[in-house]
């Protein structure tokens, strides 16, 4: 077994709702013997996932936890210098029945519709990056950049200039794709992906030898009313365990690339 492979899964019991229902199982075993000490720690435990699942939460955290990018103008690919625009992938949708093939998933989706934007506001080449994710599952047989060249003809009716289709995290991304870009002059990137995602990002492609101007996407915002933004949802987990995510994937990767 590759070590990649357990990249996802550790993850996962890293991260809320995971860490926390196990630390609660914890404080309930401990309960048996010290019963206010095990219910102290997990009633905390389910009150900070409680907390953890509110949207408000997930914005406070993104605004805090990782650095800033502010969004591209048009006019700055231009004032920058970029030479290409490069989408990174963000998932696979391997079995889509409605569609009679894989499709990308929500967040390849909405950084492809954004780079194929770009790159028809500007003028400039798009370029795409990403295989076969180590979270993958086996019926996934077609890479995320093979999906999106489908999509970006199919849909937009764009040709990809670039497409690098063996990757399988954010290292292998840059790593992978910076000596096609740099075989054709190119050394300028704008690089598109979700605004959590790209401080990992940027350190990656940047290692890798490029000059990355970001051009985020994808911002965790507030996107109900107040009061519904502090009560628990399955969204709001899921926004904050993103962000978790990369704050913790930023911190494993002063010791090991991710």
């Amino acid at each position: 077994m590759e070590l990649g492979t357990l990249r996802p899964l550790l993850a996962n019991l890293a991260l809320p709702p995971a860490s926390l229902l196990l630390l609660a199982l914890l404080g309930l075993l401990l309960a048996l013997r010290k019963k206010k000490s095990g219910l102290a720690v997990a009633s905390s435990s389910l009150l900070l996932l409680a907390v953890l699942s509110c949207h408000g939460t997930a914005v406070w955290l993104a605004r805090t936890v990782l650095p800033q990018f502010a969004p591209m103008p048009v006019a700055g690919l231009k004032t920058q210098q970029v030479q290409a625009i490069i989408v990174l992938g963000g998932g696979v949708l391997p079995q889509a029945p409605e569609y009679g093939s894989s499709q990308p998933a929500a967040h390849t989706a909405a950084r492809l519709r954004y780079g194929v934007w770009l790159a028809r506001q500007s003028g400039l080449p798009l370029g795409f990056t990403g295989g076969v994710g180590w979270a993958a599952n086996a019926a996934q047989t077609d890479s995320e950049a093979e999906v999106a060249t489908r999509v970006a003809r199919e849909d937009y009716g764009v040709a990809l200039r670039w497409s690098e289709a063996q990757s399988r995290d954010t290292s292998g991304n840059a790593r992978l794709l910076a000596p096609l870009l740099q075989r054709d002059g190119v050394q300028r990137i704008a690089l598109v992906t979700d605004a959590w995602h790209m401080p990992r990002a940027v350190a990656a492609f940047e290692r890798a030898g490029l000059t990355v101007i970001p051009a985020p996407m994808g911002q965790v915002l507030p996107v109900q009313r107040e009061l519904l933004s502090w009560v628990p949802s399955a969204h709001g987990l899921l926004a904050s365990q993103q962000v978790l995510r990369e704050w913790l994937a930023l911190v494993a990767g002063r010791f090991i690339a991710v």
